[in-house]
C-alpha cells in the first residue's frame, strides 16, 4: 500500500505554502500580533482560494477533496502561524452559510472542557458550543439549549451578542479568548458532534506538525548562521543532536497524522494529537535553545511558536487525556 502524497496533493501543499507566504508573511504576522482579530480582507482571500470549501462536494461550490488534504492545509496554515478560527471554519463550511466563501467567520467552542473556552470572540459572526455525551460540563447552563436534544450531545448556535462570556487574553498573543458562561438564545444545528470533536483534534495536530516543521527549519537555519569561536554553532555536537532530535519529533508527528486523516480512527487521531503536541512544544523549546539569548526576545519569532504550541496543546485532548483514551484502548 502506497501512503506517500500523491501529486496532486504535493502540489495543494505548495500551492497553499506559496499562498500564506504570499498574503500572511512576516510583516502580516506582527501586525496580527498586535491586533489579532481575524484580518477580514486575509479571510476573503483564503475563501476565494477555496481553503474553507476544501472538504464541500463541488455540486455544493466546493472542492471536493477529503480529510488528507484538509490536514495539508491547515499544517501549511500551523506553518505560518497563521490566526483566527481556522478549525472551525473549515469544519462548518458547510453549516453556517457565508463561512466556505470567508465572507463570514464562524467560532467552535467545546462545552465538554472547563472551561469552555471561545477563540477570537470579537472577530466571529456566530459561535458553535459543541455539548458532549450527556450534556454540557464545564459550559452554559440554561437558556434555549437546555435540554434541546434530551442531553445527549450535540451543538447550537447562537449570535454573538446573545453570548453571555468573559473575554481575556491567552498566552498565545495571535489568541484572544472568551469563557462562554450562558447561551441564552441558543438554536440546535444538525452536526455530528463526536466526529466534528475527533476532526478538530487531529486539524488541530496538524497545525501543531506545521509548526514543529518550521521550527526545525529556524534552528538549523539559525545554526548554520550563527558563529562562535569562529565556526558555525551547527557545527558542534551539541547543537546537532538538538536539531536532530526536532526532525525525529516532527517525522514521527507527520506519520502519525497522516495516517490518521486516512484511517480516521478515533485512537489514531488521540495518538496524532498527543504526538504532534510533544514536537510542537518541544520543538519550539529546543528551537529557542539553539537560538540562545536571541531567541528569549520579542523580536524573534520563536516565542510565537512555543505559545502557539501550549495554547493547542490544551486544545480538544490534551495529553492526559490522550494518554487515559489510548491506555483504555490497549486494555479493550
Amino acid at each position: 500500500m502506497d501512503f506517500q502524497l500523491t501529486d496532486e496533493q504535493r502540489a495543494l501543499k505548495d500551492g497553499t505554502r506559496e499562498l500564506l507566504a504570499g498574503r500572511f508573511g512576516r510583516d502580516r504576522l506582527r501586525a496580527a500580533v498586535e491586533g489579532p482579530a481575524p484580518d477580514r480582507a486575509l479571510w476573503r482571500e483564503l475563501g476565494a482560494a477555496g481553503f474553507f470549501a476544501l472538504r464541500l462536494p463541488e455540486a455544493d461550490g466546493g472542492v471536493g477533496l477529503g480529510l488528507p488534504e484538509a490536514v495539508l492545509v491547515l499544517e501549511e496554515a500551523g506553518r505560518a502561524l497563521l490566526p483566527g478560527p481556522l478549525v472551525a471554519c473549515q469544519l462548518l463550511a458547510g453549516v453556517v452559510d457565508g463561512v466556505a466563501a470567508g465572507e463570514r467567520i464562524v467560532g467552535l467552542c467545546d462545552g465538554v472542557r472547563e472551561p469552555a473556552l471561545w477563540e477570537h470572540p470579537d472577530g466571529c459572526d456566530e459561535l458553535i458550543f459543541v455539548e458532549g455525551e450527556g450534556g454540557r460540563r464545564g459550559g452554559p447552563t440554561g437558556g434555549a439549549a437546555e435540554g434541546a436534544q434530551g442531553r445527549t450531545g450535540g451543538a447550537y448556535r447562537s449570535a454573538p451578542d446573545q453570548v453571555s462570556c468573559a473575554s481575556f487574553a491567552s498566552v498565545d498573543p495571535l489568541t484572544p479568548l472568551a469563557c462562554v458562561l450562558d447561551l441564552p438564545h441558543a438554536e440546535p444545528v444538525a452536526v455530528d458532534a463526536p466526529r466534528l470533536r475527533r476532526e478538530a483534534a487531529l486539524l488541530t495536530a496538524a497545525q501543531q506538525l506545521g509548526s514543529a516543521v518550521r521550527t526545525v527549519e529556524m534552528a538549523a537555519g539559525y545554526a548554520r548562521e550563527r558563529e562562535q569561536f569562529g565556526a558555525p554553532i551547527g557545527s558542534f555536537q551539541a547543537v546537532k543532536q538538538l536539531c536532530a532530535q526536532m526532525l525525529v519529533r516532527a517525522e514521527m508527528a507527520r506519520s502519525a497524522v497522516y495516517a490518521a486523516a486516512v484511517t480516521e480512527r478515533a485512537l489514531d487521531i488521540t495518538g496524532a494529537k498527543l504526538l504532534a503536541d510533544e514536537a510542537a512544544v518541544r520543538n519550539a523549546r529546543d528551537c529557542l535553545q539553539v537560538h540562545g539569548g536571541m531567541g528569549f526576545t520579542w523580536e524573534a519569532d520563536v516565542h510565537l511558536h512555543l505559545k502557539r504550541a501550549w495554547w493547542h496543546a490544551e486544545r480538544w485532548e490534551t495529553a492526559g487525556e490522550a494518554e487515559e483514551l489510548l491506555a483504555a484502548g490497549l486494555i479493550a
